[in-house]
């Protein structure tokens, strides 16, 4: 081999070590080092006030400072908060012939419920809402009175909430704001878990995805596919879909019974 070759040899190796370098760092989401890193699991979400609360702080900013509407609610486009939507929903089995049960797990200020009018949905639903958030729920209550509204912090104690055929946590875990990869993952696991428990039929949630990101937030959250799955079926279900074909950087998951 001479001098040529070696070099050739050298910089292809190089090139090589790039790509796969490169490669490792477009499947991992970037981490926040500056925030600590404790892990829920060993913070008790009961106990003073829970790294989670940096989540709902962020959305009230949001109600706050643009009202009741899609920007409000942390979409950037309408046209984005109704494909999510229409994809979450499609959790429900609408072949059955009798009207189901939904909780909207952090409902805000209803506008699933109103995507659920507009699109000629309600007379297959019995939709109830649930949030943090009282402000929110004021508005809700306000707009749908004839809802019924729950107004609990589901990780807080004993939740007195009956059972529902399904539960859709929409944009609930997209955005861990101050949160660490470390903690929200904690925090997502240890709520999807619990409210799986409240469900008779199935549960439905999104969160952004790693493998289809040119570049990434801070402020968002991205899961494996492979984490996702090795959690659901341990702790949850193994009856899951995962539906990443609507052309956006989130996907979104359908557990069942």
């Amino acid at each position: 081999m001479d001098i040529q070759e070696i070099r050739e040899s050298l910089q292809n190796s190089k090139a090589l070590l790039q790509k796969i370098q490169a490669d490792l760092l477009w499947r991992q989401p970037q981490r926040v080092t500056e925030f600590p890193q404790t892990n829920l699991s060993d913070h008790p979400l009961t106990r003073g006030a829970p790294a989670y609360t940096n989540i709902i702080s962020a959305c009230e900013s949001f109600l706050d400072n643009h009202g009741d509407n899609y920007l409000g609610m942390g979409y950037l486009e309408k046209n984005h908060a109704d494909i999510f939507y229409k994809v979450i929903l499609e959790v429900v089995d609408w072949n059955i012939n009798s009207p189901v049960t939904l909780l909207d797990f952090g409902c805000g200020t209803s506008h699933l419920y109103e995507y659920i009018i507009e699109n000629n949905l309600a007379k297959n639903i019995h939709y109830s809402g649930l949030d943090i958030l009282e402000k929110s729920l004021n508005i809700s209550k306000s707009k749908f009175p004839h809802n019924q509204y729950y107004c609990l912090d589901i990780l807080e104690g004993e939740a007195n909430l009956p059972e529902f055929d399904y539960i859709i946590m929409n944009a609930v875990f997209t955005a861990k704001f101050s949160l660490s990869f470390e903690e929200m993952k904690s925090y997502f696991e240890i709520l999807v878990a619990q409210v799986f428990n409240f469900c008779k039929k199935g549960i439905a949630f999104n969160v952004f995805c790693p493998h289809t990101q040119e570049c990434y937030s801070d402020i968002l959250f991205y899961l494996p596919f492979d984490e996702l799955g090795a959690f659901l079926a341990k702790k949850v279900s193994k009856n899951f879909t995962i539906r990443n074909d609507y052309n956006l950087e989130a996907y979104t998951v359908y557990v069942y019974k």
